[in-house]
């Protein structure tokens, strides 16, 4: 299959990384926000509207009384998941973080929204909605609205090369994650529609008019999601017909053609091609839409602070104290928030792909050493069989064992591609997946879909991090096959497709912060702003 070359073509070695420049062109730095010229814009409420809810609670079912779905609410869900979370500056330069993680910050994802007879693409440096196409009678059902993503692959492969597509989908399970919680806030349901075929997304979404794309980067459909209120949702989800939407699209009339991103690019062919072998096809098969309750004996942990504050307040990671530690019980709990069948897990039909080997450097009340945790406990037992025969075993809970007591922190850092935060966190950890069996069940759409399991995962454990007063950062580069030899997987059932850490941060004071948006800074500090800004009254 294209999807397994692709992989192996791609992986880092001791001696020789994944293809790409080796360098920054910073002449051709693509712009982080993609803009329609032409269309309609609607500017969203800026106010909060989501009703306060504890941390703990985004981990539980939809709470009673969903908020009606209209331009406030729908900005609210964008706002809390793909939206600004902060402006870095240092000297005259200046950057935006998001609330959605990204490899490099580099952001490929594109977000767009269904609703009101109109289709609108999500532009989150001004909290605006762009009108990319309108008609009459939109097939949505009542109580919901659609909403899709995309991924702009040049935006990673500027600076990652060939190995960018593996980012790219890392990125669609951050996202994913970050609407189910923005979902649960405003006490709706998500749910990813496995019926709809990359195709029909990208003719729903106009990314087949090449017209509105010409001479500019491309977008790669990705996934097509229902939101709404729970009832809804879990009446609607089987029946929303791709096809409806489709044919409503092409007789919609159509605003707008998109913003170039840079001057010019670098063909990576190889990127382009495990994007076209790895599109999802139509699937016809019955699926279930997933209970969305609660795992027995799911830990809690009370954090004390507003879920939405904890979203909005997410970074990554540069660096780590090297010296914090972490309780156990937290370390549990946020192994116990990476379990079906609770959110965010309701929203997607797949098993979990995702099994992890933990590197525990400070963790109290644990022995430092080499873990394995199963989230798949069919999976974790096959993966046990292929593993080293030397490993202990020892249970510490039914699903977390310890392999071997060792200081891990050099280990880790070396198969991190020698990065200090795999080694200087409280611990860090690998993501191996049941690569040739995904791939023999769902062909090579399956890739992408692995990738969509572990950057799910991720965004789990980066709010976890928020939430403890800690931090994290995903990991994407690493020595792939290194990390199997670690472990004695010796062929390609089973891979390595991300890595994580998380620890106390070491806070850069150089580093200028303000809000992601103007208006939710303090009065006192957007009256400053006001009077040092010259082109204030312009």
């Amino acid at each position: 299959m294209f999807a397994s070359r692709y992989h192996e073509a791609t992986k880092h070695h001791f001696g020789r990384f994944a293809r790409s420049r080796g360098h920054l062109d910073w002449a051709t730095q693509p712009q982080p926000f993609r803009r329609y010229a032409g269309a309609p814009v609607l500017e969203l409420p800026r106010g909060a509207c989501a009703p306060p809810l504890d941390y703990e609670r985004l981990y539980d079912p939809p709470q009673p009384g969903p908020t009606p779905v209209d331009a406030s609410s729908v900005g609210e869900f964008l706002r809390c998941s793909l939206g600004l979370s902060a402006w870095k500056s240092h000297g005259s330069h200046r950057w935006a973080l998001r609330v959605n993680p990204s490899s490099g910050n580099l952001h490929p994802t594109e977000g767009w929204v269904l609703f009101d007879d109109r289709m609108w693409h999500y532009a989150p440096d001004v909290h605006a909605l762009e009108s990319r196409a309108s008609a009459p009678r939109q097939p949505v059902p009542a109580g919901c609205f659609l909403a899709a993503l995309t991924s702009v692959l040049w935006r990673e492969a500027w600076k990652y090369g060939e190995r960018a597509f593996r980012y790219c989908h890392h990125d669609i399970g951050h996202a994913l994650v970050a609407m189910r919680h923005a979902a649960t806030l405003l006490r709706w349901r998500l749910v990813v529609l496995p019926h709809w075929s990359d195709e029909s997304v990208a003719g729903v979404l106009g990314l087949d008019r090449l017209t509105d794309y010409a001479d500019v980067e491309p977008e790669e459909p990705a996934c097509m999601v229902l939101v709404g209120a729970p009832d809804a949702v879990h009446a609607h989800a089987r029946s929303v017909d791709p096809e409806a939407f489709v044919a409503w699209s092409r007789a919609a009339v159509w605003t707008g053609h998109a913003n170039q991103l840079s001057p010019s690019r670098v063909d990576w062919p190889l990127v382009d091609d495990v994007a076209r072998a790895t599109r999802r096809p139509r699937v016809t098969r019955e699926w279930d839409v997933p209970s969305g309750v609660p795992s027995p004996g799911r830990a809690d942990r009370v954090s004390g602070r507003q879920a939405r504050d904890v979203i909005i307040a997410r970074r990554s990671a540069l660096g780590f104290d090297g010296h914090g530690t972490l309780p156990a019980d937290v370390f549990h709990a946020m192994l116990d928030r990476l379990l079906p069948p609770s959110p965010p897990w309701d929203a997607v039909t797949w098993s979990p792909a995702a099994q992890l080997a933990i590197f525990v450097h400070r963790v109290a009340g644990m022995t430092p050493g080499l873990y394995f945790f199963g989230r798949d406990q069919t999976v974790a037992r096959a993966m046990r069989d292929a593993m080293r025969p030397e490993f202990l075993w020892e249970a510490v809970t039914d699903r977390l064992s310890l392999l071997v007591p060792i200081d891990c922190g050099p280990i880790a850092q070396r198969l991190s591609c020698d990065q200090d935060i795999a080694r200087d966190g409280f611990f860090s950890l690998a993501m191996l997946v049941p690569f040739a069996q995904t791939l023999e069940s769902d062909g090579d759409w399956g890739y992408r879909r692995l990738f969509w399991d572990c950057g799910m995962v991720g965004q789990v454990l980066y709010l976890e991090a928020e939430a403890a007063g800690a931090r994290g950062t995903g990991i994407g580069c690493f020595y792939d096959d290194p990390v199997h030899d670690l472990l004695g997987l010796r062929d390609s059932t089973f891979q390595s497709l991300y890595h994580f850490s998380m620890g106390v941060p070491i806070e850069d004071a150089r580093l200028g912060t303000e809000p992601g948006y103007s208006w939710e800074l303090p009065i006192s500090s957007q009256m400053r702003r006001a009077s040092s800004d010259p082109s204030h009254d312009r």
